[in-house]
């Protein structure tokens, strides 16, 4: 599925392809909460990296968080990941990892396309959520302290989703 993106302010806008456009899976982590927004959460979806075209890449940055441990708050490493977002509106475009070269983490709430409804969300990195966010409950709603038991590809074609 071709998916269409662009920022608030509309410097930046880009296409890519997804194999995975289901937009299930909410990190309430404190990078992405942080970084994105969005209702104390980020959704990621995946992509291949290969077929990222960016029109106004001049006012892309970057960002590469700070990786924590939980155990000794004090220590810190930096994330190989680079977190793509606009230098003039600030909005959270993409994830890009060179671990995984050939994927690209677009940001659901970058994406312009009319997205497919999940069948069920994953709830992950809830050890890391704000107080104050309320974690949907019920049929459908899967919960996850830290990461989850399936990759993006893995759910997709488990629910026979994925477009490959």
């Amino acid at each position: 599925m071709k998916l269409a993106g662009s920022c608030h302010c509309g410097a930046v806008r880009f296409t890519v392809e997804s194999q995975s456009p289901y937009p299930y899976q909410a990190c309430y982590c404190s990078i992405c909460r942080k970084t994105a927004g969005g209702g104390g959460f980020a959704i990621n979806l995946g992509a291949d990296y290969r077929t990222l075209e960016v029109e106004g890449e001049e006012n892309v940055s970057t960002f590469h968080a700070r990786l924590y441990d939980p155990e000794d708050p004090q220590s810190y490493e930096e994330s190989p990941a680079r977190r793509h977002f606009c230098s003039r509106c600030g909005s959270a475009l993409w994830l890009y990892d060179p671990r995984w070269p050939e994927l690209v983490h677009p940001f659901a709430s970058a994406i312009d396309t009319p997205l497919p409804k999940p069948p069920e969300r994953y709830h992950i990195m809830l050890d890391f959520k704000a107080p104050w966010v309320e974690v949907p409950e019920g049929e459908g709603e899967r919960h996850f302290e830290r990461y989850p038991d399936s990759s993006l590809e893995e759910w997709h074609r488990r629910h026979g989703l994925y477009d490959a």
